[in-house]
């Protein structure tokens, strides 16, 4: 998540702010990676992943995760970055800070719904994603929950009292996440830039 909110947020704030023809068409770009599923990557991913060492260990999981999610990421990011007036870079830029700093202490804290937003987002769908941790970290002893889960409801046939037990057990922690970040969510709906 701190990578995606990272990349993502400098990404599309570069993309977002040029007004080069490059830029357009590497938005573009993210935008049909959106489209794509990320099934189809899956076996040329897990054989590069598999050369670097990057299998069975949470390492591969972050960057794959981030190379899945960054398109989403760079997207919601852009959108709040394209209703963003740019006065406040340009007050910035005025009193002689630099580019980075303009981003990192104007720009970003403005975007705090945007950054709510993508962290839910993809903490939900980490959370729950089954087929890439079933491929990349089956029989390792870093396997995510819903791999977990899989094995051990496996294992309980007939045990549904066990078996729900552990269904809301994996549950509290995604909701416990959300209660504390709903209000940056829903601003993020509701298009606010207020932080």
């Amino acid at each position: 998540i701190i990578a995606l909110v990272a990349l993502g947020s400098a990404a599309a704030y570069v993309l977002a702010r040029s007004t080069r023809a490059w830029s357009t068409r590497a938005y573009y770009i993210f935008l049909g990676a959106i489209v794509l599923p990320t099934q189809l990557g899956t076996l040329p991913l897990y054989i590069g992943a598999r050369h670097l060492g990057l299998v069975g260990n949470f390492w591969g999981m972050i960057v794959v995760y981030t190379g899945f999610l960054l398109p989403l990421s760079v997207f919601l990011y852009a959108g709040f970055y394209r209703n963003l007036p740019r006065d406040y870079e340009e007050a910035a830029s005025i009193d002689g800070a630099s580019r980075f700093k303009v981003f990192a202490r104007v720009v970003f804290p403005l975007m705090s719904p945007a950054t709510g937003s993508v962290a839910i987002l993809a903490g939900l769908i980490v959370w729950n994603d089954f087929f890439t941790a079933l491929i990349f970290l089956n029989g390792s002893r870093w396997q995510t929950l819903p791999v977990v889960m899989y094995n051990f409801v496996g294992s309980l046939v007939s045990q549904w009292n066990l078996i729900f037990a552990v269904v809301i057990i994996s549950m509290v922690p995604i909701l416990v996440f959300y209660v504390f970040t709903q209000k940056k969510f829903i601003q993020a709906y509701a298009g606010g830039l207020k932080g």
